[in-house]
């Protein structure tokens, strides 16, 4: 199965043993791919897990569950990676740019986040994003896979 984060790997090469902990992520943007495909899967114990201590809500492991079971997510579009040229080196810091993009109620939403990533003790951690306020163009391909403009686009529509 082709990996859920876009890569064009295969999943369980990629995203699938990071999530799993078969794998360490080894850069920022590594994470960032397995955190995506996470979402897409529901799985709210490894949002959490993979987060930094002081950002660790076990309590919202069911609210980000119930979240990613009631929309489809569609595509994650990196913008920016900026990774440290030693990634090895504890205390390193990362930040990754992205648009992910998922379907709610037959809308697209557009989450468009400049995340922040350290390493500590030799893992790689989400830290925090920051949102910025972004819109699909209307003479874009939608996102939603049809290859048509988004201002043509009714198949998301029909999708959900």
């Amino acid at each position: 199965m082709e990996c859920l984060c876009g890569s064009k790997r295969d999943f369980e090469a990629c995203c699938g043993a990071i999530i799993k902990g078969t794998k360490v992520a080894q850069t920022p943007e590594e994470l960032m791919r397995s955190r995506y495909s996470a979402y897409v899967l529901a799985d709210g114990d490894y949002l959490v897990k993979s987060a930094t201590k002081e950002n660790r809500y076990e309590s919202d492991i069911a609210l980000i569950e119930e979240f990613c079971k009631n929309v489809k997510w569609l595509k994650l579009e990196l913008l920016h990676v900026k990774c440290p040229l030693d990634v090895s080196e504890n205390g390193s810091d990362g930040i990754v740019e992205f648009k992910a993009y998922y379907l709610e109620n037959s809308e697209i939403v557009l989450l468009h986040e400049r995340s922040s990533f350290v390493k500590i003790d030799g893992v790689w951690e989400y830290d925090k994003g920051v949102f910025i306020n972004s819109k699909i163009e209307r003479n874009e391909p939608c996102p939603c896979g049809s290859g048509i403009k988004y201002k043509k686009c009714k198949k998301h529509l029909m999708a959900y």
